[in-house]
């Protein structure tokens, strides 16, 4: 695990060497400092030489500098190692992200997804940039000032061998409580912001129906839950700093009362005892620095765990970049296809479904709601796999293609119509980066989208905003229209993608179709029958199978449900 993650790290390892580089410079300046403070009182002050205080006390500021400036420079090497580090590791994430099939999305979801890459890299960049102070810093001192205030006096040096126990102790009972309570922690945070969400993305509906107050109560209830998991896991990690300040004060009060009597019998300088005191301090608190890390560990630790799940997650679908299979034309047929979300044969949103779409023909699917309408479609472009039997696009099986090949074959307009920031000629090069100013113009046409899009100030430079929030349903959809249109693939498919729109215009798009996709296998998912009463054939869904396929006119004979459809649509239009 901590090999994957911190391979990320990168071009940064120069930083991150030259960090514990210069701690040590600067520890080993910290660590003379009170040797010379002692000789100065010992040899200078006692004996009342000032030539000797002014020399050494000029050696403790030239020292005291040179600490100084070895601090700033690890601290820098430091901040950037640790940024550089959250850099590379938020890329990788987002590209591994950018690799997942919607199965993989579906399994993390994406609220957990988000927490991961703000939350959980922030809390491995802080453990990183602390790691790499205090990891050197601490033992380094520990083991200096140590060697040093035996050197000074073994025999006081016996205070130590109860601190540390004592200390060990704290901070074990700590790591082992702390852990499971974060990981709590940031589930609840997935939890929070999957609720922040879902709110920003429904904030029209919300207002609609006047659900503020109960959105707000709602949302009060995840924060709470997220301040009672934090306030679980810190009231451990707060135990620690008082443990070590109670551990260091009585270890100096101790030094002091032996020391004093051991400086009255005469068994120990005044400057001596003076060092010792100060390298005490520097032990415990180098201690107290281990103990942080130790703590800081625990917390990153969740955060370590839920990363590098992420980036050993494998993509539910395989892809083979170096494939060279390119579709011949735009048939698709399916051979004995079931499908199931959870890879479980006993719960099948598909279900033995055999069908073949020739090139260029015009399929219409009708079915009730949760019949697998979309199920079935999203199998073509592989945005899921089929769990049993074989999908085959242009006369080889998806499985055989790179995925950019592929789906640059198929372009498919989803059910949910989503724009992305910027202006709307941006997000319609989503569909062709290349595209001139008359194609996209064209495509606009041919979707009914150009009229609306001149009537803006700015035209096709007006800007969308996050989500298309300044245009209408029925203008989201034929923006989308007009982007998959710009692919010119060999297949299209619209999944109730007309369903905002009036019907003359839903007319006049199906007409731009005939005309503009004529050799383009278009395939057209509605809700209502006069957006795919003209195709070529049409397919009735009913529980994830198909139960009838023709004409309009065959199925108005052949098939109840479709019948059923019809007439009640009709019903409503003449009424």
């Amino acid at each position: 695990m901590y090999k994957t993650i911190f391979s990320h790290v990168g071009k940064y390892k120069k930083q991150a060497i030259l960090s514990p580089v210069t701690i040590i410079g600067e520890v080993l300046m910290e660590v003379l400092i009170p040797a010379v403070t002692g000789r100065i009182i010992d040899n200078g002050i006692r004996r009342g030489d000032v030539n000797y205080v002014v020399k050494m006390g000029c050696l403790m500021v030239l020292m005291s500098v040179c600490s100084l400036c070895f601090g700033a420079l690890a601290a820098r090497f430091s901040a950037v190692a640790a940024m550089g580090f959250a850099k590379n590791l938020r890329g990788g994430l987002f590209r591994r992200v950018q690799g997942f099939s919607f199965a993989n999305v579906d399994k993390f979801s994406t609220a957990s997804l988000t927490t991961r890459l703000t939350t959980d890299v922030t809390n491995i960049q802080n453990a990183f940039m602390m790691f790499l102070r205090s990891a050197f810093r601490s033992p380094i001192m520990l083991i200096c000032a140590t060697t040093m205030a035996i050197k000074q006096n073994a025999s006081l040096s016996v205070v130590f061998l109860v601190a540390i126990p004592v200390l060990g102790g704290a901070v074990f009972f700590i790591i082992s409580k702390a852990h499971p309570r974060f990981e709590k922690m940031l589930g609840r945070y997935d939890r929070m912001n999957g609720r922040i969400q879902e709110n920003l993305i429904g904030i029209r509906v919300v207002k609609a129906f006047a659900r503020e107050d109960y959105e707000k109560e709602r949302f009060g209830r995840e924060t709470d839950s997220v301040r009672l998991a934090q306030f679980a896991a810190e009231k451990l990690v707060i135990l620690n700093m008082p443990i070590m300040q109670l551990v260091m004060y009585a270890s100096i009060v101790a030094i002091l009362y032996f020391g004093g009597h051991m400086s009255v019998n005469g068994d120990i300088e005044t400057g001596q005892l003076s060092s010792f005191i100060m390298y005490v301090g520097q032990i415990l608190m180098s201690l107290m620095m281990l103990s942080m890390l130790f703590i800081m560990f625990v917390v990153s630790r969740a955060s370590l765990q839920r990363i590098y799940e992420v980036l050993q997650e494998e993509p539910a679908i395989k892809d083979d970049p170096d494939s060279q299979v390119s579709a011949e034309d735009g048939s698709v047929r399916f051979e004995n296809v079931s499908f199931s979300y959870y890879d479980d044969m006993g719960n099948l949103a598909l279900e033995r479904i055999d069908l073949d779409i020739q090139s260029v023909e015009t399929i219409g699917i009708i079915g009730g709601t949760g019949s697998s309408k979309t199920s079935l479609v999203q199998l073509i472009p592989r945005l899921y796999d089929a769990t049993e039997g074989r999908v085959i696009v242009g006369g080889h099986d998806v499985r055989e293609y790179a995925l950019n090949t592929l789906r640059d074959q198929v372009a498919m307009v989803l059910q949910k119509n989503v724009l992305f920031s910027g202006t709307i000629r941006d997000n319609l090069r989503w569909g062709n980066e290349n595209a001139t100013d008359e194609e996209i113009m064209e495509a606009c046409k041919a979707a009914c989208a150009h009229d609306f899009i001149t009537g803006f100030p700015d035209g096709y430079d007006t800007d969308l905003g996050q989500g298309g929030v300044n245009v209408s349903g029925g203008q989201k959809q034929r923006l989308c229209i007009a982007r998959a249109l710009l692919k010119k693939p060999r297949i299209i498919i619209l999944d109730d993608s007309t369903s905002a729109v009036d019907t003359a215009t839903d007319s006049s798009i199906r007409k731009a179709f005939r005309e503009k996709l004529s050799d383009t296998t278009t395939i057209i998912i509605a809700q209502r029958i006069t957006s795919v009463m003209d195709a070529d054939r049409i397919i009735v869904m009913d529980g994830g199978r198909i139960t009838d396929i023709g004409t309009h006119d065959e199925l108005m004979v052949s098939s109840e449900i479709y019948r059923e459809v019809y007439e009640s649509q009709q019903k409503g239009d003449d009424e």
